[in-house]
């Protein structure tokens, strides 16, 4: 990419420059570590670090423009300032311009929900390239880029980095790009610029309280993907909703574009009929508005009846032809670290589950009851510098739906980790439910399956395809699946 400061700035409603309005501008980020010769360096304000410190740092790294909202005290030699009322405002504008425009020469599917997300994501995104597509993925385990596969940091990218990565998408000639759609990133405008042409809603249980403060304000952060639907100059737009979800209704009648409903009551326009759930996989005769479809999936578990449902809407809304959507989906082996089997030959069950929230936690449990023959154990945390109202309710969860309970660290942070597991056990306690209570997740995860006999079910949730941890001392390397294999072949 290349632009000149003037064409860029062109796109701001207010600004001053003083400089070279004529400098040619190679790159656009707002990490000064990023700086390229040649590029845009955009200050921002953030709640701990404020990119105004490091205007010196980006200079020297050889940017040519500066985007602020104070000037410097001294104008830097050959550098050209942009000052505006607000840099974050200015960067949602400025970046899609200056990538030009990729999420609207795209056809852009964007799935949101606090669970569900990915594996409705690779569903989609697997069956668009079967049918002829070129289409490619940006979600919380990965970006898929052409046939470049890049590891995520967040579930959506913030503004610039998703831009250069639709751009780079486009350049390698994909038509599509299925995203997974995050509050955060809504309510942070991190996807301005982006015009999506299907947008699919999961569900909404309780998550990132500790962000969005109130369950209305968590639901309206999503209904921003929605209401935007009708926006801009796209046509043959829709919106698939999960019509068991309490908030479907509210934000399907802010929709201003037509819609597919799904659920498992034959109101819906896609149902399933018949659903018969075993430990490796499931029959589902699915009716939809193109007809019967007969599933014989390698995923299972109610909450994939529910995937797939939104997947479907997806690739019906797209066009894809029902057979080919058919024979796919039964050949889906599944998202790593969503119910992921661990068998390493033992006479008994382990699954790795990403389940972090109260809603993930009762439903993987419940699918997890299904197949046990014995006893069934939870071994879990929850995660630290988040939402601590859902540690109660997690232990609760837990407790009556498990027999036998271990709660143990998921990602502490900068929390202590025996402070996060007082407020699950807290709730065990009220509860009167025995538990064993290990902080250290290894030791955990090996108490569990050295204890567990044949016919039982061990569910080792929060992780998932994770393989580190976060600790007050740093990142560790961890992933629940290798350490269940160890115990597995020691025993």
């Amino acid at each position: 990419m290349l632009k000149h400061l003037v064409e860029i700035t062109s796109t701001l409603s207010e600004f001053e420059l003083y400089g070279d309005i004529n400098q040619r501008i190679t790159d656009i980020t707002a990490d000064s570590r990023t700086v390229q010769p040649g590029g845009l360096f955009v200050a921002l304000r953030g709640a701990t670090v404020d990119g105004h410190s490091f205007l010196e740092q980006a200079v020297k790294k050889g940017a040519k423009a500066l985007v602020v909202d104070t000037l410097p005290k001294k104008l830097p030699e050959g550098v050209a300032v942009v000052l505006v009322p607000d840099t974050r405002e200015a960067m949602e504008v400025i970046a899609p311009y200056f990538f030009d425009y990729p999420g609207r020469k795209l056809r852009m599917i964007g799935v949101t929900g606090t669970n569900g997300k990915t594996t409705t994501t690779n569903i989609i995104q697997k069956i668009l390239n079967v049918a002829g597509h070129k289409a490619g993925l940006v979600g919380t385990i990965n970006m898929v880029v052409g046939d470049e596969v890049i590891v995520s940091h967040n579930t959506t990218p913030d503004v610039i980095d998703l831009q250069r990565v639709l751009a780079a998408m486009v350049e390698k000639g994909c038509d599509y790009c299925v995203m997974e759609v995050s509050s955060h990133a809504l309510a942070l405008k991190r996807v301005a610029g982006v015009e999506f042409d299907c947008a699919v809603l999961t569900n909404i249980t309780q998550d990132h309280l500790d962000f969005h403060k109130t369950m209305d304000n968590y639901r309206d952060a999503k209904s921003i993907l929605f209401e935007g639907l009708s926006e801009g100059v796209k046509t043959d737009k829709t919106a698939v909703f999960n019509m068991d979800d309490a908030s479907s209704p509210v934000i399907k009648a802010r929709t201003g574009t037509p819609v597919l409903i799904y659920g498992m009551q034959d109101t819906n326009d896609i149902y399933p009929k018949e659903v018969k759930i075993f430990a490796r996989g499931m029959d589902v005769q699915l009716v939809t508005p193109q007809g019967i479809m007969q599933l014989h999936t390698k995923i299972t578990g109610a909450f994939n009846v529910y995937n797939i449902m939104s997947a479907v809407g997806a690739l019906l809304a797209e066009g894809i032809d029902i057979k080919i959507i058919e024979r796919e989906i039964c050949a889906f082996v599944g998202v790593a670290g969503r119910f992921q089997l661990v068998d390493c030959g033992q006479d008994f069950t382990v699954v790795v589950d990403y389940a972090h929230t109260p809603d993930g936690l009762e439903n993987v449990l419940n699918t997890a009851r299904k197949i046990t023959e014995n006893k069934l154990w939870a071994v879990f945390g929850c995660g630290g510098d988040r939402d601590n109202t859902k540690r109660p309710i997690m232990g609760h969860i837990a407790g009556v739906l498990a027999d036998n309970v271990v709660v143990t660290s998921d990602n502490p942070r900068t929390e202590d980790p025996e402070k996060i597991l007082d407020q699950i056990c807290g709730a065990l306690d009220d509860d009167r439910k025995e538990y064993v209570r290990i902080a250290d997740r290894r030791e955990a995860i090996g108490y569990a399956l050295q204890n567990a006999v044949k016919g039982d079910v061990v569910l080792i949730a929060g992780k998932g395809h994770e393989n580190y941890q976060i600790l007050k001392t740093g990142t560790i390397h961890f992933d629940d699946k290798k350490v269940a294999e160890e115990f597995l072949k020691k025993c």
